[in-house]
């Protein structure tokens, strides 16, 4: 019988993790290409014949989604894997009507043919948007396993934007220096450096059976860092969910988002102390209606400025992380709250935006008056330095979870927005957390 030809469409990341648990020595299909789309500058690239296993000996070509509908003609290719993350369901369905009216099937993968069983306990962090607050949620359990003299190790989900693979099979966080090892975009810095500061062994990269290999002969407890809203790489143990009242009813109406909410055993409806009440309510109610025996907590995210009085009366660049406010929707984000509370004037970025800083503020229209801190390489890095440096700000806000002044230069006078995750009322994931412990005697 002949092999099923498949194109897997992704982000640099559900794809090749789809590709390697499901595909990768799967003789009954051969997958011709992978499309990306999402992530500025990785498509045109090689899947390399170090991760693509031996059916594959000349890897796989990486192509611009746009070029789908030749590939699948050139191909002759009978079924397409839609596998990225944080797409509404009218883009889904759109992205469904594409692919069908150029022939093929197209096909949403599940946990059940993706995900990798660990040996040991896994928590996973998930969430049904990005920019919900994984990071600071992350941090938290983290610090409480650790506090509990439990060693836990990190597992990032993936961000692949090395032109190079191969230098990204299985990576090993342990010191900063680490994060210059690997060339880190600001987007991994963004997550990777609080985790290191915390003293919390981290790994990354793309094939993430290798990875989990690795992690488990030094760690007591596996915890997933999810990215976007895509569920974990690993069967979870336990499962927590954050949730977002500025931002409701997407947790019922984003790809794959739901899915998350439908299998956690931890909802945290976070940013309680910024959000509106009906907002908040509406969010309990959704959760409450797709998935009734999930512990609910409420929590706040709340800010930390390093001076707020230096900013206050001046004008200011607010700086906001990347993801949170391009492909998170979010038009606005800690930044941009902290400086309006300091009595800050702040202006619009988009008059100073140079490059593919300013590509991005045409493909994201919602934003005016917050700066992205895109970095998915160098160049882009440089652009953004750029971006900011020729503004007539006179102060920058920066409300990123990393100091963007250790990756790029700053010629204004800066300060940093902190946020860390605060459980409201019980039970809080102190408690979960206990009972997760002694389930799985784990001291």
């Amino acid at each position: 019988m002949s092999k099923k030809k498949v194109i897997i469409m992704g982000a640099a990341g559900r794809d090749f993790q789809n590709f390697n648990v499901y595909f990768r020595d799967n003789e009954d299909y051969e997958v011709v290409a992978f499309t990306a789309e999402q992530i500025p500058g990785i498509g045109d690239r090689m899947y390399p014949p170090e991760l693509s296993g031996p059916l594959y000996p000349k890897g796989i070509q990486i192509y611009p989604e746009e070029k789908l509908p030749e590939l699948i003609v050139k191909f002759d290719v009978e079924q397409c894997i839609l596998a990225y993350s944080d797409l509404p369901y009218e883009t889904v369905g759109h992205k469904i009507a594409w692919v069908n009216q150029l022939g093929p099937d197209i096909r949403l993968m599940g946990p059940k043919n993706t995900s990798i069983k660990s040996k040991k306990p896994v928590i996973a962090i998930c969430a049904v948007r990005t920019g919900c607050g994984k990071s600071q949620t992350s941090r938290r359990v983290n610090q409480i396993l650790v506090d509990m003299g439990i060693k836990p190790v990190n597992i990032r989900h993936p961000m692949p934007y090395d032109p190079d693979l191969t230098s990204q099979i299985a990576q090993r966080y342990a010191t900063l220096e680490d994060l210059d090892k690997y060339r880190c975009t600001i987007e991994e810095r963004e997550e990777y450096e609080p985790m290191i500061n915390m003293g919390v062994i981290l790994y990354a990269g793309v094939d993430y059976g290798e990875i989990l290999d690795q992690a488990e002969k030094e760690a007591d407890v596996i915890t997933w860092d999810g990215g976007n809203n895509d569920f974990s790489f690993y069967k979870p143990d336990l499962l927590i969910v954050i949730t977002d009242p500025h931002r409701p009813g997407h947790e019922i109406s984003y790809y794959p988002g739901e899915t998350n909410l439908r299998m956690a055993d931890v909802v945290i409806i976070n940013k309680v102390a910024t959000a509106d009440y009906e907002d908040i309510e509406e969010v309990r109610e959704n959760i409450m209606d797709v998935n009734p025996n999930a512990i609910i907590i409420d929590a706040a995210s709340p800010l930390g400025v390093e001076d707020m009085a230096s900013i206050r009366g001046k004008r200011v660049l607010v700086v906001e992380d990347g993801p949170t406010v391009t492909h998170g929707d979010m038009p606005y984000g800690a930044g941009l709250i902290a400086a309006r509370k300091a009595g800050a004037i702040i202006i619009d970025p988009r008059p100073f935006a140079v490059g593919s800083i300013k590509d991005t503020f045409e493909k994201y229209y919602h934003l005016e008056n917050v700066l992205p801190a895109m970095g998915y390489g160098k160049k882009q890095m440089e652009e953004l330095q750029q971006t900011i440096n020729k503004s007539d700000a006179e102060a920058i806000v920066i409300g990123t979870p990393i100091d963007l002044k250790r990756v790029i230069k700053i010629d204004k006078p800066s300060v940093r927005v902190k946020y860390d995750l605060q459980e409201i009322g019980k039970p809080d994931l102190e408690d979960v957390l206990k009972d997760f412990v002694k389930k799985h005697n784990l001291k």
